[in-house]
């Protein structure tokens, strides 16, 4: 595990389409994500588990096996959704949240005036709280903060986690 500091950019853009309605925000890409290049790449993040399942529920069709990244970017589209992280930089330690310093913000306000945005939701509190503090004054948008689909909330069983995402996207 990698306990020094590194100073980072992200290292891939947003998912947006011209029907994306609601944006999913996280922080910054897990060093499992940044080595897939693509964003939730720890095999036990749920967050694609969860996509899934709201997709099935939307007569959606969706591979049985693992998703690909192509697989991923449509399954976001075909549920209306976009997909970014707060941070365009920062600094980090491996993949904890907790030690994100001297955060860049992404230009979600751009990203916002190019789809229909109505709604952002932060994949858990760190991405809430970087959102409200670096992006929130700029969009007007009060984001719905939802427990974090990462392996470090063990709390969180897949079945809460899903019920909770579920009622609130549908609830948007």
């Amino acid at each position: 595990m990698q306990n020094i500091p590194e100073a980072l950019t992200h290292p891939f853009g947003p998912v947006v389409g011209p029907d994306s309605e609601i944006l999913i925000l996280g922080s910054f890409p897990s060093v499992k994500s940044r080595e897939e290049g693509f964003y939730y790449g720890h095999p036990r993040n749920r967050f694609w588990k969860i996509m899934t399942a709201l997709a099935k529920d939307k007569g959606i069709a969706v591979p049985e096996a693992e998703l690909t990244i192509p697989e991923k970017k449509r399954l976001i589209l075909d549920l209306g959704l976009a997909l970014w992280d707060v941070c365009a930089s920062c600094v980090v330690t491996g993949s904890s949240d907790s030690s994100i310093r001297s955060a860049v913000p992404n230009d979600i306000p751009s990203l916002i005036s190019s789809a229909p945005i109505r709604a952002i939701i932060t994949n858990g509190k760190t991405a809430d709280a970087l959102y409200k503090k670096l992006i929130l004054r700029k969009t007007g948008i009060t984001p719905i903060c939802l427990p974090s689909t990462s392996p470090a909330n063990a709390a969180w069983t897949l079945e809460q986690l899903t019920e909770e995402w579920r009622t609130a996207i549908y609830r948007v």
